[in-house]
């Protein structure tokens, strides 16, 4: 096939422009939810993300948002586009490899495969690439600013350049080859660290072509040796180079008295020197192998030359500079991924062990008088060893984790220990690897790209052929996708087809399927649980396994040459019946990829803010409450008054010394604690201790007094020495109520409440963590002078049992001087929550039916702003204002309405209130569409033996609903719908008492 190059490189360009259309054309606008946000906002202003950081992809994004110009708010749109330029690439690489594979299949070379032969290989690329352009977890990826693109491109493109290398015969050309596959390979490490599980493909790849007859034993070698390589570069030269440069720096400091950063300057010169005599020694012998490996190195070094970009940008002390990497104490902790702990791979202990003893780990060292000083040791805990076993899988002390191991794996609590459950068996623990890490949180991940997605809920199964009556909740689900197997059905042909052509190109492919899947697996070994679904970790198998789907159309061909000799007719047939496969793809997950009118991650972010006063301190949790609050203030400076205070992080020095920093308009928290307060493994939990003395209170200042000063009057001695705890479960903070009526902050209805000179709470009979006891050190100190705020989305600890003396205001609660007795959920002023609610808060296209959101989006951002409208109605309807009340729950229903964003749990709780205000004609018709939804549902979930979790939530509604209803006297409706409460209900039997069913 004379003309096939040229056709090779135009239809190559052409899945490009269909990839890059795609994703253009669904690109998110702002920034997504998750670690977008802060990617965003890192990449525009060159900060510090979370370890161990992605300094390449950071430099990109910055170049990508120059395109914005002045206008700040498509700083994000251009970073964003930068993933879909780099999964167009991606798309592009991948044609032209499964075109390399499919000339291969054959034994020809280019210009020497026939018509026919041409066709069944140009279709191999065209559908194999098409299938993974509309892949779900690709799809996901490519049009937000994460990682994981930009990954994937690298891993296409090393992937690609690997075969290409392949090709070539003439020695020293192919040589440099490799050199740019090494270069790539470093410049990956400034990504991600999963480009990396590509090496043992790579290095069996070579061993095939230098190796004339490969044997069994040699491939076992050279995949051996891919491994070690692989392990260099992850576990040597990443964290292994920063801690040789630790070594010398502290023995120049501590043992030659040199200034600072001395000892790194000697290691690095010695060590590049090194790496440069070793070109040039491997130049001098005229050793072509030697060379090559030595300049592979260097040219891995040149790319993770990248991380500088960290510590350089880490020394300017930008606003976000996660985990502080600016010098060599907590450069080598970035690098290492420190914060994230460690989990044993090999041999360690099941979550039902308890620690026997703790001993003194590795010293951990400050900078101090010019010297590194040890100031303490990691605690390494000695776990019962009848409690630990081979490949343990069953391992997190995370709350909750361990009734969800039991309830998996129906343990039973320990007969003789009823505070624990029976260790589980080693075949428990292999089968629960297999069943839920492989099976659950693996294999219906590709299931979802390759067969399709039941819907986009939370836990969601993926598509079963034969699936009928399914509720109407998801049938008309965006995310709800089926594929009929198609794209699966196809990539086992081609896997077939090249284990039974190309046994050697089957291994390599499948090493990097395995490599990027399941080897991933284990490696991870992941909880019971997660916050959000993972499958955008096992991408780079989806790739893999989507090259097999395109070798399926050569398979295609093959099978249909038995029918016809013609091998034009059948390339071209094959080609016909497997084009539909992603057309249909595309077509149908279209709707639930479409992010191109979604805003609502940013105007929550907006939204939580515009809740603050002036000056205000926010307290916040997770990923999703920050980092949407980072990008707005960073990227788009808005209300960049608020201190956004992460209470995830507040328990890290490095973070709490940012608190005491000037940022903005943000002056610096009232923190006393210094340094040495609050070091890693300082402080990190204070325990209860009742001291009789004080058991009934303690001043909340002289308690932080005292923790500052290490007393002896609030200490115990343990093994590891003297430990501060907590005596007492009550606190009292002094006020001063006149000048607290002088600053304005207490409403003229809440002034009788504040009748005291001392502020008295019950914290409780807990733990003080390190988050908590920041929190109480800014309390103890602020003096009411900075209003400060609890976001509504925090967990029930985080609010530090201060619920009563909570002022909600929109999304996030205000600390008053005054408490409401009984407010266990804090109380609403209506009418500073009416403005802020009515006039202050964004929406924009939340009542769009066509604009998609999915299940992050309908979790916190929603339930805020409806258990936000429904608590100011009832307070409104309280105080016998109707007019208002009425008012708030119709605006909440036209910005948040059920066509968009489906009714959920606390829209129940509007039927009452509607009924109160005069709009009975709208709560029947929510009663009605939530019983029929619920009904549906239960029908459902029940004959398919769906999640208990489910049924509850179903059963919780309709009852609301029925016990709504009977409040406010309309005896019939509620009579027809407590007929179809109670034949659910007594369908379950005792399902629901024993709670079999549960995931």
């Amino acid at each position: 096939m004379k003309n096939f190059q040229r056709l090779n490189n135009l239809l190559g360009w052409s899945v490009f422009a269909i990839a890059l259309f795609t994703y253009a054309s669904t690109v998110e606008q702002t920034a997504s939810f998750w670690d977008c946000g802060e990617f965003i906002a890192c990449s525009f202003k060159l900060q510090v993300p979370h370890p161990p950081g992605a300094p390449i992809f950071l430099l990109l994004g910055r170049m990508f948002a120059l395109f914005a110009g002045s206008d700040l708010t498509r700083v994000a749109f251009w970073i964003n586009m930068m993933s879909v330029m780099a999964s167009a690439f991606t798309i592009l690489f991948m044609f032209w490899t499964l075109t390399m594979l499919g000339r291969k299949l054959f034994d020809k070379k280019a210009d020497q495969l026939s018509l026919g032969e041409g066709i069944g290989v140009l279709g191999a690329g065209i559908v194999g690439s098409l299938i993974y352009t509309f892949s779900d977890t690709f799809w996901f990826s490519a049009v937000e600013a994460e990682v994981y693109a930009m990954s994937s491109f690298f891993t296409a493109l090393v992937f690609w350049a690997m075969y290409r290398w392949e090709l070539i015969e003439d020695e020293s050309a192919a040589n440099r080859w490799i050199i740019l596959i090494a270069y790539l390979t470093g410049l990956s490490i400034g990504i991600h660290l999963l480009n990396l599980v590509t090496i043992p493909s790579l290095a069996l790849l070579y061993y095939f072509k230098k190796k004339e007859k490969p044997t069994l034993f040699g491939g076992i070698a050279a995949l051996v040796v891919g491994v070690v390589i692989l392990g260099i570069i992850n576990a040597g030269i990443i964290p292994g180079i920063p801690g040789l440069a630790f070594f010398f720096e502290k023995l120049f400091a501590n043992s030659f008295g040199l200034p600072y950063n001395t000892g790194v300057l000697f290691f690095v010169v010695v060590f590049f020197g090194a790496v440069i005599y070793g070109v040039i020694y491997a130049q001098k012998k005229n050793n072509p192998t030697l060379s090559t490996a030595v300049l592979s190195l260097a040219f891995v070094l040149i790319g993770y030359i990248s991380y500088t970009q960290v510590l350089v940008r880490a020394n300017f002390n930008p606003p976000i500079n996660e985990n502080n990497p600016s010098d060599a104490i907590s450069y080598l902790s970035y690098l290492k991924r420190e914060q994230y702990g460690s989990r044993s791979l090999t041999y360690g202990p099941l979550f039902t062990a308890r620690v026997t003893d703790i001993k003194r780990g590795d010293p951990m060292y400050k900078m101090e008088g010019g010297q590194y000083k040890i100031y303490d040791y990691k605690p390494e805990y000695v776990w019962e060893k009848d409690q630990q076993m081979l490949l343990p899988r069953l391992w997190s002390q995370q709350p909750g984790h361990a009734q969800l191991y039991a309830s998996i794996l129906g343990l039973p609590k320990d007969p003789t220990d009823q505070s624990r459950y029976v260790k589980p068996t080693f075949g428990q623990n292999i089968s629960y690897m297999f069943t839920r890490q492989m099976g659950f949180m693996y294999m219906r991940y590709f299931m979802w790209n390759f067969a399709g997605r039941e819907s986009d809920y939370e836990w969601a199964d993926w598509t079963r052929p034969g699936k009928s009556n399914l509720p109407e909740s998801i049938a008309t689900n965006k995310g709800h996708d089926n594929f009929y197997m198609l794209p699966l059905i196809l990539g086992l042909l081609g896997f077939v087809l090249q284990f039974l052509r190309k046994d050697k190109d089957w291994l390599i492919v499948a090493i990097s399927f395995i490599m990027t899947g399941l080897a991933l697996v284990v490696f991870l070994n992941s909880p019971p649980t997660e916050p959000r679904e993972r499958d955008y970790i096992y991408v780079g198998s989806f790739y893999f396994f989507a090259l097999w789907a395109g070798l399926g159309v050569i398979a295609l061909q093959q099978l249909l040459s038995r029918v016809s000799k013609n091998m034009v007719t059948t390339g071209g047939l094959a080609f016909v019946l497997t084009i539909g496969v992603p057309i249909m793809m595309g077509a149908k997950s279209w709707d639930n990829h479409d992010r191109s009118n979604r805003w609502h991650s940013v105007d929550f972010a907006k939204n939580l803010l515009s809740s603050c006063a002036p000056n205000a301190i926010l307290f916040t949790g997770g990923d999703n409450d920050t980092f949407p609050l980072w990008y707005v203030q960073e990227v788009e400076h808005f209300r960049t008054d608020v201190r956004v205070c992460n209470l995830s992080l507040l328990g890290t020095d490095w973070y709490i010394e940012q608190m005491k920093r000037k940022t903005y308009e943000s002056q610096p928290l009232p923190i006393s604690l210094e340094m040495d307060n609050f070091r890693t493994g300082i402080n990190d939990q204070i325990p209860f201790s009742e001291n009789p003395n004080v058991k009934d209170g303690i001043d909340l200042q002289e308690y932080i007094q005292l923790v500052k000063q290490n007393n002896p009057a609030i200490q115990v001695q343990t093994t590891l020495g003297q430990m501060n705890v907590l005596p007492s479960s009550v606190f009292s903070l002094k006020l001063d109520s006149t000048k607290i009526r002088q600053m304005g902050i207490v409403s003229k209805e809440f002034e009788p409440l504040l009748n005291s000179d001392r502020l008295t709470w019950s914290y409780g009979q807990s733990d003080i963590t390190k988050p908590e006891l920041i929190q109480l050190d800014i309390i103890a100190h602020n003096n009411f002078e900075r209003p400060i705020y609890f976001a509504s989305t925090l967990g029930s600890q985080s609010f530090l049992g201060l619920k009563e003396f909570l002022q909600l205001e929109g999304y996030a609660y205000r600390l008053m001087p005054f408490k409401v007795p009984g407010a266990r959920d804090g109380f609403v002023n209506s009418d500073i929550m009416y403005e802020k609610m009515m006039t202050k808060m964004a929406w924009r296209e939340m009542n769009n039916p066509k604009v998609y959101y999915d299940e992050t989006y309908r979790g916190a951002p929603v339930v805020s702003a409806r258990i936000a409208f429904y608590r100011l109605a009832n307070q409104l309807i309280q105080e016998n204002k109707l007019d208002k009340a009425k008012a708030v729950l119709n605006h909440c229903l036209e910005v948040i309405p059920d066509k968009a964003i489906p009714y959920d749990q606390i829209s129940v709780s509007f039927i009452g209130p509607l009924i109160s205000v005069g709009e009975k004609a709208k709560a029947l018709q929510m009663a009605q569409t939530i019983m029929k939804r619920c009904d549906e549902n239960l029908n459902y979930f029940i004959e398919s033996n769906g999640d208990s979790q489910d049924i509850r939530v179903n059963l919780y509604e309709m009852n609301l609903v029925v016990q709504q209803l009977h409040d406010a006297k309309l005896e019939n409706e509620a009579n027809k719908y407590e007929q179809m409460f109670n034949r659910q209900y007594q369908r379950l039997g005792n399902r629901l008492d024993d709670g079999s069913g549960a995931e």
